[in-house]
């Protein structure tokens, strides 16, 4: 298998996810500040023109974080980062669904309207003017997330998941955009910190390894 890395959040999320699963895969970097992933080359490989991808043995090609993190959670089950049963399994996917439709694509969008704007408005349509909407709704729903904040150190109660990590990931890179949160949260103040303090977080800054 070979992993297309790119220095994005949604490649920081798998390499974050593989760090914490202790497996090591062989990769290539992907130039996304240079519009590599938009280039012939790379969109026969992901016609989607989006990071990261995974080309699996047979020579297919596996795109979207998501998707990836699943396949390889079901080739390596342990450490469990998603579940061992269908209702734990379930219950990840409930929350990794709550922040990635509530929060992380206003993040995504808000940066690319705003601070990203003159990276992205030769590749992508963008709507510079929804910006500051994109970032009032993505602050609007992490309050809402926190009220909902179950008992227990992480989304899923006492289990560290995936959906831990998505949510970090993009918090972590919305403080570098101009879209900060807000650290006061009860819940997702401190949650954020136990997440900061894990290695892997850390660690999964760095491109993987060619």
């Amino acid at each position: 298998m070979l992993i297309y890395d790119a220095h994005s959040p949604a490649p920081r999320c798998l390499r974050m996810f593989l760090l914490e699963k202790k497996l090591q895969l062989p990769a290539v970097t992907v130039d996304v500040m240079t519009g590599e992933n938009r280039q012939s080359a790379y969109l026969a490989v992901n016609p989607a023109g989006q990071t990261p991808a995974l080309r699996l043995d047979d020579d297919s090609i596996l795109a979207e974080a998501v998707a990836i993190a699943e396949y390889l959670e079901e080739l390596n089950p342990s450490p469990v980062l998603i579940g061992n049963t269908p209702e734990q399994r379930a219950q990840t996917r409930q929350w990794w669904r709550r922040v990635e439709l509530n929060i992380t694509e206003f993040i995504h969008n808000a940066y690319h309207y705003a601070e990203g704007l003159e990276r992205f408005e030769s590749r992508i349509p963008v709507l510079p003017e929804a910006a500051e909407g994109l970032k009032r709704v993505a602050q609007d729903r992490l309050h809402w997330l926190d009220d909902m904040f179950e008992a227990g150190s992480y989304l899923c109660g006492e289990r560290f998941t995936v959906a831990d990590i998505w949510l970090y990931v993009w918090l972590d890179f919305g403080q570098t955009v101009n879209q900060p949160f807000d650290h006061s949260l009860p819940n997702i103040g401190p949650w954020f910190d136990r997440i900061a303090a894990r290695p892997s977080a850390e660690l999964s800054k760095a491109l993987l390894k060619t």
